[in-house]
């Protein structure tokens, strides 16, 4: 490398010096001198080599961050990276294939015999370190001795597994339900507790109070017996257990379960992560086989439950997940409904013109394995269009795993038991394009923000009214949660008649789940707020006048109206709803320093209390006037701002009726002229389930329908 200056030879002769940093030039070589510099000469060749040597360590750091970028959105297998803008063509979003299994993790492998060293090894560390899930012995059983809680009437117990199996079961089959079955036959033809594990019959009445939720009881009693029921399983849970077993996680998860269709989501959260420890205690989160197909595919199901709730929960709510993607490789559940497994394989082969129940797993596994891409594509002030579209493309391809019946322009009818599981789809389209509401994204990305979240309200205002029967008995708090958002957006941009749709649905489950309640209270108040604000906006609006007639004047236009309530800030911040609950989303606590702390009110003891699930005075819950003053108000609300699509032409299921007569639930039974089960599925297990050989014998089991009439 030629030096910037000149020797002090060839600058006294003026000649072009030719010296580099480690050679004499020529000149002073052919003369036999020494090539010098003086020292301000120095100093220059000093300061110019430092520049260079800067932009050599710059060059080489952005190299190797360019490869490590690169080296870790491999590892990853498809999960979205965070990375810098000058890079991100480079590296576009990329989401998990559908159905693709996780990425396997390295096992240790060895051919030497470690037989003798595994038998001192278990002796010696005893009390110091735990074996893996898979080669730890198993634990004994702990049964029941400290109470003794007396048992539910068989026909309650019925009703309650019914009601558990056709609102519950379908989306979570986390149970080998033809071994449950023979299990309480077992018990209730004994009447003796102490011969059933603590464990199981924990997870029993946790299962109970899961079927309570969804059953046709009424509110306060329903409510209350479901709460006993959580008592009992609770009771009979050791909070200082060491040792673990599957019905432990299925116990926990169920709790969770129930508290979140109590609307108590905090305290659900809570017991999900008691779950999730256990579960990964049991390294349930690793594919490692198990003793029998059954007990295998049990793991996988139990554990992708788990995964779910703690998504679905997490992203509900605003909090961090609770399990890393990349700590995970177990394998997808079988496409098998579980009465068709046995512990050498399927029982029945799969009749591929009868979907499983269990098919709904998969989809919502599907759906919820890209939250983990969508949480960070929140850390963003905004998500641009290119992100925007890749989410998209997933969620349609997501959209075909679920029936064909979900889809928009299909006539058909819909039970209600099949809706629930779509909820997880639909809640999560919302969630995407409503992060752009906020007012760091621009305002052309905010009306467009607004434009897909009220399609894909519009759309489930469709599938609401292709509903065959109320939801009353199966709809999920995550559903209530969101057609209530659903509504603040029909309402917002003039959906009126759609928005009625919605808000019957609300009422007909108002005695069912906890936080419909508080979901009526705030839309009577965003009713009334977007009322005032379109009468402010007509008046701000100048009306020409006619010109024949000088005394009268022209009608506003709905669309200048309309506009001016799109861009009103207080009304987006309103329909954002829950997103101003999470620190991380919120803006309308910005710039404002921490309130003082207020003392709360003593909050009751207990899970039935209504105070302390809605989070209500008695006063409170009645304030804003009910359901029906609700609906009457928005028909009075003034013109449609925009033109709406003209209704569905499937007529409703008559929601707006006040008192909706007793729907009979659809039993889930296989067909008729299914195969005989194994020897190994004895005559007792055939009692109190929806499966083959017999319905759950309670007042509902008259009607049987096939799963293909319910799908």
């Amino acid at each position: 490398m030629l030096c910037c200056s000149s020797c002090d030879a060839c600058r006294e002769r003026k000649v072009k010096c030719d010296a580099t940093e480690t050679n004499s030039c020529s000149e002073c070589s052919s003369r036999n001198v020494k090539c010098q510099f003086t020292k301000e000469t120095n100093r220059r060749m000093s300061s110019i080599k430092q520049v260079q040597d800067l932009e050599k360590q710059m060059e080489r750091v952005k190299r190797e961050n360019t490869n490590l970028k690169r080296s870790l959105a491999e590892r990853v297998g498809g999960e979205h990276m965070s990375i810098d803008a000058e890079v991100a063509d480079q590296f576009p979003l990329r989401l998990p294939d559908l159905n693709s299994e996780p990425r396997k993790r390295q096992r240790m492998s060895t051919m030497y015999d470690y037989a003798r060293a595994r038998v001192n090894f278990r002796n010696v560390s005893k009390g110091l370190m735990k074996a893996p899930a898979l080669y730890r012995p198993w634990p004994e059983s702990a049964y029941f001795e400290p109470v003794q809680p007396s048992l539910p009437a068989k026909l309650t117990t019925d009703k309650f597994l019914h009601s558990y199996y056709s609102a519950f079961h379908i989306m979570a089959p986390i149970l080998h339900w033809p071994s449950f079955q023979r299990d309480v036959d077992r018990l209730y033809r004994s009447e003796d507790i102490r011969q059933v594990p603590r464990t199981w019959l924990s997870m029993f009445f946790a299962i109970l109070a899961v079927g309570c939720l969804f059953s046709s009881d009424p509110g306060l009693d329903r409510t209350l017996k479901a709460g006993e029921l959580m008592e009992l399983s609770k009771d009979l849970m050791d909070e200082w257990a060491n040792d673990f077993v599957l019905d432990d996680v299925r116990g926990l998860f169920l709790i969770g379960v129930a508290l979140y269709e109590m609307n108590l989501k905090s305290a659900a959260w809570k017991w999900l992560g008691k779950a999730i420890r256990c579960a990964q205690d049991l390294e349930l989160h690793l594919e490692l086989g198990a003793r029998t197909r059954v007990d295998a595919d049990m793991r996988r199901r139990v554990w992708w439950a788990v995964y779910i709730f703690d998504r679905t929960i997490s992203l509900d709510i605003g909090r961090p997940f609770l399990i890393d993607d990349n700590d995970c490789d177990i394998v997808l559940p079988e496409p098998y409904d579980d009465h068709l497994l046995e512990s050498e394989g399927p029982v029945l082969a799969h009749n591929p013109a009868t979907p499983p129940l269990t098919q709904f797993m998969h989809a919502i596994i599907n759906v919820v394995r890209s939250f983990s891409a969508l949480r960070r594509a929140f850390v963003a002030g905004v998500i641009e269009r290119p992100q925007l579209a890749t989410f998209d493309s997933h969620f349609t391809a997501c959209q075909g795993l679920f029936p064909p019946v979900f889809d928009t322009n299909n006539p058909e009818t819909i039970s209600p038991y099949v809706l629930s599981p779509l909820a997880h789809l639909l809640s999560a389209r919302l969630h995407l394009h409503r992060h752009n509401l906020s007012p760091a994204c621009p305002a052309e990305a905010r009306i467009e923000a607004i434009e897909q979240c009220t399609s894909i309200a519009y759309e489930t205002a469709r599938l609401m009214e292709r509903l065959s029967a109320s939801p009353a008995d199966s709809a999920t708090t995550l559903l209530v949660t969101h057609v209530f958002r659903s509504t603040l957006f029909l309402l917002l941009t003039g959906y009126r008649e759609q928005a009625i749709t919605c808000l019957r649905v609300l009422k007909s489950v108002y005695e069912k789940r906890d936080i419909s309640v508080s979901c009526g209270r705030y839309l009577s108040f965003f009713v009334h707020t977007l009322r005032a604000k379109h009468i402010e906006a007509a008046e701000r609006l100048p009306r020409p006048p006619i010109s024949s007639y000088p005394q009268q004047h022209a009608s506003i236009d709905p669309r200048a109206i309309q506009e001016i309530l799109l861009r009103d800030e207080e009304l987006l911040l309103y329909v954002s709803a829950d997103m101003q609950a999470s620190a991380e989303t919120a803006w309308i606590w910005a710039g404002v320093e921490r309130d003082a702390p207020q003392p709360l009110p003593p909050s009751p003891r207990g899970i039935r209390s209504a105070d302390k699930r809605t989070g209500l005075t008695p006063e409170e819950r009645q304030d804003w006037g009910g359901w029906d003053a609700l609906i009457d108000l928005v028909r009075v609300l003034g013109p449609v701002p925009v033109p709406a699509p003209a209704p569905s032409a499937i007529p409703s299921y008559g929601l707006a009726a006040a008192p909706h007569p007793t729907q009979t639930l659809p039993p889930i039974v296989m067909e008729p002229a299914a195969a005989p089960r194994s020897s190994g599925t004895g005559a007792d297990s055939a009692k109190n389930s929806p499966t083959p050989g017999g319905a759950i014998p309670s007042s509902r089991s008259t009607e049987r329908i096939s799963i293909a009439n319910i799908i």
